[in-house]
């Protein structure tokens, strides 16, 4: 059954006539006519009378409009709660981030103390999940976009940076080239065993010798404050440890590669009033997020 023919009928029930129907629903009488007498083939049946004095139902169209009444009703009902929660923006936001990325914890904290009402569902992963098999509205996204068909939104560029602690620099000295890092002890950020070791550093590659590979930057972050190990950090994590003289940034002149985040989403013809304001407050909140990545920020 057409639903909206359904409603179409239920008005004019309600109205007592075809003209005050259309009025009432903004419909010109003509396409409310047509769209009736085309529920009415559907269900080969009619349903209402037509005079002069306005319409009757027919036996058929009582039963119709007992029924049709109260479903009409509640999907009003439905829509009025749904439009509702937009306006007070009450509901569910479920978003993918990658792993330990700390600038973009305050900015939800913030979020949602601005929006209290609204839940935040949070999957933290190294994974490309699949935005629509997996239902998240918004996933944040480092490197390269490979799924066209969906929206993303470019947030800020930047570049991890080479560190190492001061301890291990004064007991094997700064590097004179990025060849020179084959004889420092050095852990990489990887997602497989076996994946290649390297690193790009001013459009160099080198293949440092790797005594420890994790896809953790935290880990990363606490061997290298240890004096353990060289290694790459993003932005946020290390520049608070350089700042303050417990990391030592290494070869600067040799740079790592730039990374791109994007906030990336479905491509809905009219997002949730939720999922727009989020992605206005992520746009604002934006200077926040790059003093935090100051290092190599593009």
């Amino acid at each position: 059954m057409d639903l909206n023919a359904a409603r179409m009928f239920v008005a004019v029930v309600q109205a007592g006539s075809l003209s005050a129907a259309a009025a009432r629903l903004g419909t010109p009488l003509p396409t409310l006519s047509r769209r009736i007498r085309e529920l009415e083939r559907q269900l080969k049946v009619q349903l209402l009378e037509r005079s002069t004095r306005g319409t009757r139902l027919t036996d058929a169209g009582a039963r119709l409009y007992e029924h049709a009444g109260r479903g009409i009703e509640a999907l009003l009902e439905a829509e009025q709660a749904v439009a509702s929660d937009q306006a007070r923006l009450k509901g569910r936001l479920r978003l993918s981030l990658p792993q330990t990325f700390e600038p973009w914890w305050e900015l939800l904290a913030a979020f949602q103390r601005r929006y209290p009402d609204i839940q935040v569902h949070v999957i933290s992963t190294e994974r490309r999940m699949d935005l629509v098999e997996d239902g998240i509205d918004v996933a944040l996204r480092v490197g390269a976009i490979v799924h066209e068909t969906m929206v993303a939104r470019h947030v800020l560029t930047f570049r991890n940076v080479l560190v190492a602690g001061p301890a291990l620099v004064e007991r094997l000295g700064q590097p004179a080239d990025p060849e020179a890092l084959q004889h420092f002890p050095c852990a990489v950020w990887s997602t497989r065993v076996d994946a290649p070791v390297r690193w790009e550093l001013g459009g160099q590659v080198v293949t440092p010798r790797a005594v420890l590979t994790t896809n953790d930057y935290h880990q990363l972050c606490h061997r290298a404050l240890a004096g353990d190990v060289v290694t790459e950090l993003p932005p946020f994590l290390a520049a608070g440890p350089i700042r303050d003289g417990r990391l030592v940034p290494l070869l600067p002149q040799h740079t790592l590669p730039e990374w791109k985040l994007h906030l990336v989403y479905p491509p809905h013809r009219h997002p949730s009033t939720i999922v727009r304001t989020y992605l206005d407050f992520c746009q604002g909140w934006l200077p926040n997020i790059a003093r935090a990545c100051e290092i190599g920020v593009a």
